[in-house]
């Protein structure tokens, strides 16, 4: 079947019945009780998946794999252009590693459903901070490493953590981000307070602990026996993410135990053609979604070697960073931000360092995160001589929204577009009154509900909050705050945020296609537009 006609087949084929194309993806999944039934639309803001199925993501992300006799295959790399280190964690090891680290948080009173802030640099141990928390059915919530006292503290004061687990410090090139000082202010403004603090000591930074308060992370995970997996309801929450950015009250991204998993497992054969014992690298943080689902979850969910990266793409030491690492670990799909690409771009144009590396074992690139300009797209294509992909999602999805789908064969890209639907996603762009609009022509992008497992199906503590920031907007649709159209063959195109729109005179331009017109230019590598308010025009 041609990939055009396969993709087109397998979209009606989760429109037709959704609840059977979900129930057949949760095979891919261990179940302690299995899904009797796949969705229920009376539960929850608008339905919950897998409502009365019970399960363990930290057993289906690494036990399981241990269980069939992979012990013995690399689960995580650990490339540190910041320390030159590289270590390599084999499935067993990560297994018992993070057993032990969930041991001692439950002798520490953390149970299910309690609450655990990670605020961690890129290193293994934030990885095993995640394990370790869904393996007690506990909730994690991690908040990017550096983050400003105030930040941490807003987001200590709502999630209200038993404990917390940090590092001395952080690494950024010619410098080093001490994290204790700003954990410690942080916690001093938080009126809530957590009753345990395990510290990586890191030795580029050691810190000073509070006696009474904080313990030595890697003693204590050494020091406690491992602790078995806890079953938990499919809907039972796995983690918070604090979007970025936010001003007073933050917004913490709910995401739960059995849709997150089923999704994301599906996902690394679906969206990027991967199977298990592949390596896979997203080059982000684990403070991000990208990290959560693409560093730590999905990759370890199917098995594949995940790529956990300390380093920038330009200045670790040259642009050739990224390359190097796909050459040496055999990475197979490589994943970042079009900023980075840029970068790299701006650094080494012609693709020098890039020559310098075998690359035969990349099979393709993937981008997403922000709109990718078609330049950009056009040069990697050139010098890598590999499909790059385009996809759209968004931290409340957890996962593809719009791409090219490497399990169904890659249908003909077009640059500027973020490709077409995932099966899962009903995408439709609306006008101001909700209506249609042409295809063509730019509007509001929604979804219809229910959304697919693995989207948020509320805000932490704030299911009114949810429903005025998502579903007040256009009825029965989840809005993604999203400007965009979809052309006469199905094909997304993400323009800019709704309120990124400018209004001119009456007419409604988009900053996405300005900037493209702009990023065309040989010599700027950045670029954004934003409105001025002009008294003849708006």
């Amino acid at each position: 079947m041609p990939e055009a006609s396969l993709y087109d087949a397998t979209h009606a084929r989760w429109k037709r019945d959704p609840e059977a194309y979900w129930a057949e993806a949760a095979r891919g999944i261990d179940w302690d009780r299995a899904p009797q039934r796949i969705f229920d639309a009376s539960m929850g803001v608008y339905g919950r998946w897998f409502p009365d199925a019970a399960l363990n993501t930290c057993h289906n992300a690494v036990d399981r794999h241990v269980a069939a006799g992979r012990g013995q295959q690399v689960a995580i790399i650990y490339d540190s252009p910041m320390t030159g280190q590289i270590q390599r964690i084999t499935y067993a090891e990560l297994q018992s590693r993070v057993a032990k680290l969930a041991g001692a948080l439950a002798a520490r009173g953390i149970g299910k459903g309690d609450r655990v802030v990670i605020y961690m640099p890129m290193v293994p141990e934030a990885a095993i901070a995640m394990l370790a928390t869904a393996r007690l059915g506990a909730v994690h919530s991690v908040v990017f490493g550096g983050f400003a006292a105030a930040e941490l503290a807003s987001r200590i004061a709502d999630a209200k953590p038993k404990a917390i687990i940090s590092a001395s410090c952080g690494l950024e090139p010619g410098r080093v981000v001490k994290y204790k000082p700003l954990l410690d202010e942080a916690i001093a403004l938080s009126p809530h307070k957590p009753s345990s603090v395990l510290i990586l000591q890191r030795p580029q930074a050691p810190c000073e602990l509070i006696a009474g308060r904080d313990e030595d992370l890697l003693a204590v995970e050494e020091a406690t026996a491992p602790y078995p997996c806890v079953s938990v309801a499919a809907t039972d929450p796995l983690y918070i993410l604090y979007t970025s950015g936010t001003t007073g009250q933050p917004k913490g991204i709910l995401r739960d135990n059995g849709g997150h998993a089923v999704a994301l497992h599906h996902s690394m054969e679906l969206v990027y053609g991967m199977k298990a014992g592949d390596v896979y690298w997203a080059a982000s943080d684990v403070g991000w979604v990208v990290g959560h689902s693409y560093i730590v979850y999905a990759p370890l969910l199917a098995g594949c070697t995940t790529v956990l990266f300390e380093g920038k793409p330009v200045g670790t030491p040259d642009p050739g960073t990224f390359w190097r690492v796909c050459a040496d670990h055999g990475v197979k799909l490589l994943f970042t931000a079009p900023t980075a690409i840029r970068a790299i771009k701006k650094e080494d144009p012609e693709g020098v360092f890039l020559k310098k590396y075998d690359l035969s074992k990349l099979e393709a690139l993937y981008l997403a995160g922000e709109r990718c300009d078609p330049d950009t797209i056009t040069w990697s294509e050139r010098l890598l001589q590999k499909p790059v992909v385009d996809h759209w999602w968004q931290t409340e999805t957890g996962w593809t929204i719009t791409g090219n789908f490497r399990g169904l064969g890659l249908f003909p890209t077009r640059a500027g577009s973020g490709g077409k639907p995932a099966p899962g996603y009903d995408v439709v762009v609306l006008d101001e009154a909700g209506q249609p609009v042409p295809r063509g022509q730019i509007g509001s992008l929604a979804v219809k509900l229910p959304l697919p497992p693995s989207a948020l199906p509320t805000l932490y503590q704030a299911d009114e909050r949810f429903k005025e920031a998502y579903l007040s907007h256009f009825e029965g649709h989840y809005s993604t705050a999203d400007a965009g159209m979809i052309d006469a063959e199905g094909y997304v195109s993400v323009m800019s945020r709704t309120d990124d729109i400018i209004n001119v005179a009456g007419h409604r331009l988009s900053t996405g296609a300005m900037e493209e017109v702009l990023a065309a230019h040989p010599d700027i590598a950045e670029c954004a537009v934003v409105g001025v308010r002009d008294t003849l025009k708006g």
